[in-house]
């Protein structure tokens, strides 16, 4: 047994493997692009370290593949076996069955086990910052909020990584609505650490919300000159500028952070590709001709779209298909869903309650049935929480139904869906342009 950083015991091999953990965990914590090659560091000094054969199970589901659960599944045996013939504590079994409930697409129970851990172990980041990503994915925003507030009275300065856990409080915080809360806790978090992009990200996601553009814009360019070492949530990072630059008109510095940033390397990455589909389809929704830009997404989509891991993931995945105008691809993302649908899983459910009635409305909306799309998604809009994500990714789909809505020319619905988000975002200019046109009207 060893100490990691935080005083928690651990089964490792050597000191010298600890300290290779703890390195990962931090750059796993700050997105870094090196993640990976502190993982491979801590295995040449451990190779069957239980945790880290834990970790790496987590990092392979985090690519939301399904090609890669088979190597999440056999890491998870690996680590099994491991601690069968080394021992290990009941916090890092418990890790395991966190690793094993996810794998079976339990999410809830999972998150329910890594918050768990937590609540006994409030040092234990990995359990935070899991149990974070999986109620974040789950839509149960308090969720993510409680279980990184149970543990906020064993951590201050003296700790070694309390930014990254004012960063998850300042984000759980924002998600929940206390946006003057959340921004303090996240500017915080960048005190003491510039590069904290999770906690940048934050404080982007309260300007957002409170419809603050210019400062957005100021507040990311300010601190992009620190992520030089983060890995592809830099993209994240630029697409919330462009959200900002949109809501000034700025299209032109739109299409160029998405060619130059936002969509730099086309990759297939879950984030990446959702990152692209919304930002594309806000600018053709403002009228903006986005060129051939919809042509490598919707390819890659064509696999993408039968991996059902993360169904916010599909949601994107079909609206690119349907950008595509393959009608084949379309019916067979259709029918997958609807296969998927039928399991027991939570993001089964979730497809249920929401996915599929959201993706029918996609794609009449991109076909022209404006009345279709309301009709499939009005009935389930109490449920697209479910779906996971954050409040602005989210507004994509609202945005989605107030546009069919004022297509349809049913003028009622509009100004009642435009009233209701207004709530939320008085000062937003896509709302109070869409609500001048709904006025006009017949």
């Amino acid at each position: 047994m060893h100490s990691d950083l935080r005083g928690l015991s651990q089964t490792a091999a050597s000191a010298a493997a600890m300290d290779a953990f703890d390195a990962t965990v931090e750059a796993f914590m700050a997105y870094e692009r090196q993640t990976g090659d502190r993982l491979k560091e801590t295995f040449a000094l451990d190779p069957t370290m239980p945790m880290a054969l834990c970790l790496k199970g987590c990092f392979l589901l985090l690519f939301s593949k399904q090609a890669l659960v088979p190597r999440a599944a056999k890491t998870l045996a690996d680590a099994r076996a491991a601690a069968a013939e080394r021992g290990i504590t009941g916090r890092e079994a418990r890790h395991l069955d966190g690793l094993e409930l996810w794998l079976e697409g339990d999410l809830q129970a999972a998150a329910a086990v890594w918050a768990g851990i937590a609540i006994d172990h409030p040092h234990d980041i990995v359990a935070l910052r899991m149990a974070e990503y999986l109620h974040f994915y789950l839509g149960d925003a308090p969720g993510m909020r409680n279980s990184i507030a149970r543990a906020l009275y064993a951590w201050n300065d003296t700790v070694p990584g309390y930014t990254y856990v004012l960063g998850m409080k300042a984000f759980a915080l924002e998600e929940c609505g206390d946006y003057a809360a959340a921004e303090s806790a996240g500017r915080a978090a960048i005190e003491r650490n510039p590069a904290n992009i999770w906690a940048a990200h934050a404080v982007a996601h309260v300007m957002e919300m409170q419809d603050r553009p210019e400062e957005g814009i100021a507040w990311i360019g300010g601190l992009e000159q620190h992520w030089d070492g983060c890995h592809n949530f830099t993209y994240h990072a630029h697409w919330h500028r462009c959200l900002f630059r949109l809501e000034l008109g700025d299209t032109d510095g739109v299409l160029r952070d998405y060619d130059e940033k936002v969509r730099a390397d086309q990759s297939d990455e879950f984030l990446d590709v959702i990152n692209a589909v919304a930002l594309l389809w806000r600018l053709e929704q403002r009228g903006i001709d986005v060129g051939g830009r919809w042509g490598e997404l919707s390819e890659k989509c064509i696999e993408l779209s039968t991996n059902h891991r993360m169904i916010f993931g599909d949601m994107h995945y079909i609206m690119a298909l349907a950008a595509g105008d393959d009608g084949a691809a379309i019916d067979a993302a259709l029918a997958g869903l609807e296969d998927f649908a039928e399991g027991r899983g939570s993001e089964e459910a979730a497809a249920r309650a929401a996915g599929l009635p959201l993706a029918r409305a996609a794609v009449a909306h991109r076909q022209g049935r404006f009345a279709d799309a309301i009709a499939a998604l009005m009935p389930h809009r109490a449920a697209l929480f479910m779906l996971g994500g954050s409040r602005a990714q989210r507004d994509l789909f609202e945005q989605l139904l107030i546009d069919a809505a004022m297509k349809a020319e049913e003028k009622a619905l509009a100004l009642a869906l435009l009233s209701e988000r207004a709530l939320q975002r008085p000062g937003n200019p896509w709302n109070r342009r869409m609500t001048e046109a709904a006025a006009a009207l017949p």
